[in-house]
């Protein structure tokens, strides 16, 4: 795997990612261009190369770090839904719905939605170490978590689902995928009242599957 980074000013290099977020999101990955960063950072292109020897580099370090801030907002949204549950149903269907947002839309110009649209749009032209670095940072990693807390809500009686890490990936496929392709993954917007109908449906079909036996 490329390195992720070089030498040079903590201010310039955030200026650069930042820039290079924009970029790779509008034009995708092998579009973009590092004359383009530059310039959408302000900046020379001799100091683009010297915080990052290469597109890869670069690209690499600007999807890690979006991985990184997209799974910490999850978790924090995992953490206030699911971790102290009083209506399961309310809960899922909250956490699904803000998820969604975050996931779709997240960062200060939707920099988050536009980079994950450009990475599934080229998926074939990203180098393949990159690809599963950005995979395992950001979206296995927030359904690993997402399955820590299923299996707790298991131990609780809350739900029954034997395979915790099924039932996540199952939770993901029924409450957040219809919003990501009614949406072109965050290209258009999505009425909060029909995102929250869809999630609504797919955590109703979700609980019959993992719900736990009425006593």
């Amino acid at each position: 795997m490329a390195a992720t980074g070089g030498a040079g000013r903590p201010e310039k290099r955030g200026a650069i990612m930042r820039a290079a977020a924009v970029v790779f999101g509008r034009e995708g990955y092998v579009r973009a261009g590092m004359d383009a960063i530059a310039a959408e950072a302000g900046v020379s292109k001799r100091t683009v190369y010297n915080h990052f020897p290469d597109k890869e580099t670069l690209f690499l370090s600007v999807a890690l770090r979006n991985s990184a801030e997209l799974a910490q907002l999850i978790g924090e949204l995992m953490a206030r839904h699911l971790g102290r549950v009083v209506d399961l149903r309310q809960s899922l269907i909250d956490f699904a719905v803000e998820r969604a947002r975050a996931v779709l839309s997240a960062g200060e110009r939707g920099e988050h939605g536009a980079l994950g649209r450009a990475i599934r749009a080229e998926v074939a032209n990203i180098p393949a170490d990159v690809l599963e670095a950005w995979l395992d940072a950001g979206p296995a990693a927030s359904q690993r978590e997402l399955a820590a807390h299923f299996e707790a809500l298991g131990e609780r009686g809350l739900l029954a689902a034997e395979d915790a890490g099924l039932a996540a990936e199952q939770f993901t496929l029924l409450t957040f995928h219809g919003i990501a392709e009614r949406s072109f993954w965050g290209a258009l917007p999505v009425a909060g009242e029909e995102a929250a109908r869809i999630a609504a449906a797919g955590v109703d079909a979700f609980l019959r599957i993992h719900g736990a036996p009425r006593r």
